[in-house]
């Protein structure tokens, strides 16, 4: 089920300390506007032209993904050749290797929007290597359903990012059931590509998707070679802690979650940024992808008329708790939006109509 709203694009500056704003339970919100960072990204570049010099990459990107990815896998060895219980496994996955996995995930986010170099096969690169920890290949697919996410957010025929009405009825507003969604969406994220499948939307085989799952699979049964298959376990367990049941996977509820009128993305600010390489400054991101990681704070300090004035989420942890406790907020708390045609063209004239 979806709720309408009113037609036109809310001036998210105008409206968003409307605390009054409630959105009906159990069903989506459908708008017939367009996502709004492209047309407040163009805003914001005729106010401050000097946020374009924050445009560029960061070539460190490289380096910080093999470093990391060596601590994580280096970790994983010794824990599975030293015989560590699984319970101790379990332990050193919630409190460190679920910080190495959502580094890890920043990284391929970046390399993705090829925030790593001009050169496509060192940004692929760059992710495979970072993907490496997952145990799963989702280094180049990331890329293929991403870059939909944020031309036609909000569209569940292109954006991977949103749960289905199914989906989002079968895990329903119940504690138990958003821990199992949480437990699961590994799982998940992978089935929801199949909708892009069937609808011929979106092209999931390329020859870089198979070079990740070649890559990613011979290093899977190295480590198991080496060591034993209780080094996947510890890496499987990261890996779900990262995107789910973790502080650190509250990401994907603050994100897009809508909690204040006509505010759809959302940015957090606090500590946890500094071992994530800022991948919690989603505003920003959206409004300017073509600037990496290391300057997303910038943008902020260069137009807090704006960005001091959405709506934030302070604490990670409060903000995971409320979603596994309040049955008011579930998967269905999203915008969705129809766009018509798979053209980007008609995205930005939408945009541009509504400023």
């Amino acid at each position: 089920m979806v709720a309408p709203a009113s037609a036109g694009m809310p001036d998210e500056l105008r409206s968003q300390n409307d605390d009054s704003f409630q959105i009906k339970v159990g069903e989506f919100m459908v708008v017939d506007y367009a996502e709004p960072h492209l047309a407040r990204g163009r805003r914001l570049l005729r106010k401050h032209p000097e946020i374009a010099k924050l445009f560029g990459r960061n070539p460190w990107t490289l380096p910080i993904a093999i470093l990391s990815t060596s601590g994580q896998l280096g970790l994983a060895v010794w824990l599975a050749k030293s015989e560590q219980p699984w319970w101790i496994m379990l332990l050193v996955a919630f409190f460190v290797g679920a910080f190495f996995c959502n580094a890890n995930s920043a990284i391929i986010h970046d390399a993705a929007h090829d925030r790593v170099s001009r050169s496509r096969f060192v940004n692929e690169l760059t992710a495979w290597i970072a993907n490496l920890p997952d145990i799963i290949p989702v280094g180049s697919s990331f890329r293929v359903y991403h870059l939909k996410h944020h031309r036609f957010q909000g569209d569940p025929e292109f954006d991977a990012d949103m749960a289905s009405v199914a989906e989002a009825n079968f895990y329903g507003r119940t504690f138990l059931g958003k821990l199992a969604w949480q437990f699961t969406f590994p799982i998940i994220q992978s089935l929801r590509t199949n909708r892009f499948i069937k609808n011929g939307r979106i092209s999931f085989m390329t020859p870089w998707v198979l070079a990740n799952w070649v890559v990613q699979f011979s290093v899977d049964a190295l480590l198991v070679w080496y060591a034993s298959p209780w080094v996947l376990f510890y890496l499987a367990a990261s890996f779900i802690f990262s995107l789910g049941p973790h502080p650190v996977g509250a990401r994907y509820v603050q994100e897009h979650f809508i909690f204040h009128k006509n505010q759809e993305t959302y940015s957090y600010y606090g500590p946890l940024n500094l071992v994530t390489l800022n991948v919690y400054h989603h505003n920003e991101h959206h409004d300017f992808p073509a600037v990496p990681w290391n300057r997303l704070p910038e943008v902020r300090r260069l137009a807090p008329e704006v960005y001091g004035n959405l709506h934030i989420h302070t604490s990670l942890t409060k903000l995971w708790f409320r979603f596994l406790f309040d049955p008011t907020v579930s998967l269905h708390r999203r915008i969705v939006r129809h766009y018509r045609g798979f053209d980007n063209d008609a995205s930005e004239a939408r945009a541009q109509a509504a400023e």
